[in-house]
């Protein structure tokens, strides 16, 4: 196989994957009216490309296109050689469009609705790989109404191929004309032709400018179609651009170029109405971005309420905190004087209740001290739980503020025209996700709590901190077993020397519960500085990690959609251009519409 049909085949991979990629968009389920309002669109074009692709080898549907007076019928006359066509100057509004083709031609292969034509049949060179449509006029003064010239003119548009735009030096401004060409330009190749060349001076290059902006124009031609007529019934070839225009259709238009022009219309059509898809988003998503920063307002403005309350919370309740992280790093250093201590200190209450037992005389005090110390258990756990049941308060997302959200995200949603499903953001409905965001949240308060617990025992069990505490507080053990056994063994036994009495004992044992004490201090100081610094983190993290999800999961999913269809769109846009710029030299000598210039056709 040759590279050049190795290039066609590739070509016509690539605009089947284009083209399933634009159903697979359009099928996409959306909640966006923008949205379905371009997959509409789209679904019409794309049922017009399948039309294409079904007539690919039957002839080139070649129409007249252009105002009243500006002589489509007598053009039409000239290039097949014979009066085929009623010529005039004022067409009767209800005759219908005359479709002419060679006896032979298959009409039934083209897809037209021929019982809305006026069939004319002639055996000329020109109507072999061709069939010419004379079509009513765009620029009549009626309205488009069932049964019209302009309701024939937009159902035939769809068939067309090829558009011969006629004009005249006094139409070729014509607004009327321009726009019905602009709808009808997409998805066809264009060949324009300036007539009455024996009445009218020459305004090509002036049509040029005024058109270029919007089209490629290869060529303009001249055509004086009276004397074209003359020529070819005398016998004669007919002369001037007459000649070039047959030349070009039927070079052009033969049978071998079907398939380039029908793909090349094809990804024109496409082009044309993924422009038009992606303005018609464009121009809503100045409100879809304002929805996604209200969102992101909304869930800052909680996220910042709720992380004051909790940190508030949190700090209130941190001795409970701090009692476990004390625990933790006495756990962790093991065996030492200073693990020892603050073992002591964690166990004061049970130590002081272990001593007053020796001193019960009866069953009833050893059954009141009991009763104490329960009560101190009993005191405690429920401290613990008042801090739990405070945390879970400190989340609760009262009425006031998610009936505040909810009117500001609905107000959007509307801007927007983004439609949900009703109900789904009432007040009840947000109790519901605001619930769901709260027992999250506990949870994961829980388990970031120990670790942070876990992470400051750890961090404060290092032997840069360790070794400070242990010397001091074991220097000072040091120092009274040294004194009381250097007075017990060397003093008392060697030197004769008095035993040490109460006068030293007493001071001794004061000195080490206040020294006792204040390494205690310095060091739960430190665990709560560090404590507090977590909390505050832990805090803000909490809110933002749980306020991810938000109070309008359905908004932020309906946003993210969105957002995803406008990029997978402009994909496709850029997929197309790739194609049209591959294809655009194999129909260079035929005009079409400038990429992104002219809206698609919605017929």
């Amino acid at each position: 196989m040759s590279d050049p049909q190795l290039a066609h085949l590739e070509l016509l991979a690539r605009m089947d994957d284009l083209v399933a990629r634009a159903n697979d968009w359009n099928r996409h389920p959306a909640v966006w009216r923008p949205q379905r309002a371009a997959q509409g669109l789209l679904q019409r074009v794309l049922e017009r490309i399948q039309s294409l692709k079904i007539r690919l080898e039957a002839p080139i549907v070649c129409a007249t296109f252009g105002g009243t007076g500006t002589g489509k019928s007598s053009l039409v006359n000239a290039l097949v050689g014979e009066d085929v066509t009623r010529a005039g100057r004022e067409r009767p509004t209800t005759r219908k469009p005359v479709l002419i083709a060679h006896p032979k031609t298959s009409l039934s292969a083209l897809g037209l609705p021929l019982d809305d034509f006026e069939i004319v049949l002639r055996d000329a060179d020109l109507l072999r790989d061709l069939v010419i449509l004379d079509c009513p006029d765009p620029d009549t003064s009626e309205a488009e109404t069932a049964g019209s010239n302009l309701e024939r003119l937009h159902a035939l548009l769809p068939y067309c191929d090829v558009l011969v735009y006629v004009s005249t030096q006094q139409k070729y401004r014509s607004a009327r004309v321009a726009d019905e060409l602009g709808q009808a330009a997409a998805g066809c190749r264009i060949v324009f032709v300036q007539t009455h060349a024996d009445l009218d001076e020459d305004i090509r290059e002036d049509w040029r400018r005024q058109l270029r902006a919007h089209y490629e124009i290869p060529d303009v031609f001249f055509v004086d179609s009276v004397r074209g007529l003359r020529e070819q019934r005398s016998g004669q070839r007919p002369s001037g651009d007459l000649a070039r225009l047959q030349d070009l259709l039927t070079s052009q238009l033969a049978a071998s170029e079907r398939v380039r022009i029908r793909r090349a219309n094809v990804v024109d059509l496409l082009a044309g109405a993924l422009d038009r898809c992606e303005n018609l988003l464009s121009e809503h998503a100045p409100q879809l971005a304002s929805l996604e920063r209200a969102l992101v307002t909304e869930q800052q403005s909680l996220s910042a309420r709720l992380a004051d309350r909790l940190q508030s919370e949190l700090l209130d309740s941190r001795h409970l905190w701090e009692r476990r992280l004390t625990a933790a790093v006495a756990e962790t250093w093991g065996t030492s004087p200073f693990s020892a201590l603050l073992r002591v200190y964690q166990g004061l209450g049970s130590l002081v209740t272990s001593v007053t037992l020796f001193r019960a005389r009866s069953a009833a005090q050893m059954a009141l001290i009991g009763a104490v110390q329960g009560g101190r258990w009993w005191l405690g756990r429920r401290d613990e739980r008042a801090a739990e049941d405070k945390l879970q308060s400190a989340f609760c997302i009262d009425d006031e503020h998610l009936r505040e959200a909810e009117l500001v995200i609905q107000g959007h949603l509307r801007a927007a025209e983004i439609a949900l499903a009703e109900g789904k953001h009432s007040l009840a409905a947000l109790r519901g996700r605001a619930a769901d965001v709260e027992q999250e949240f506990l949870g994961d308060a829980g388990r970031r709590v120990d670790g942070i617990i876990q992470r400051l025992a750890e961090r404060n069990s290092a032997w840069s901190v360790r070794a400070g505490y242990e010397l001091c507080w074991g220097a000072y053990l040091v120092f009274i077993l040294y004194r009381v056994g250097k007075n017990f063994f060397y003093d008392s036994w060697l030197g004769n020397a008095p035993l040490l009495a109460s006068e030293f004992y007493i001071p001794a044992a004061l000195f080490l519960v206040l020294w006792a004490g204040v390494l205690i201090m310095s060091f739960t100081r430190r665990l709560r500085r560090g404590l507090e610094q977590e909390v505050r983190t832990l805090a803000g993290d909490l809110v933002r990690t749980q306020l991810a999800h938000g109070l309008f999961p359905d908004v932020e999913v309906a946003c993210r959609a969105a957002r995803t269809a406008i990029d997978e769109l402009r994909g496709l846009q850029s997929l197309t251009q790739g194609l049209q710029n591959g294809i655009s030299s194999d129909v260079g000598r035929l005009g079409a519409v400038r990429p992104g210039r002219v809206p698609a056709p919605v017929n």
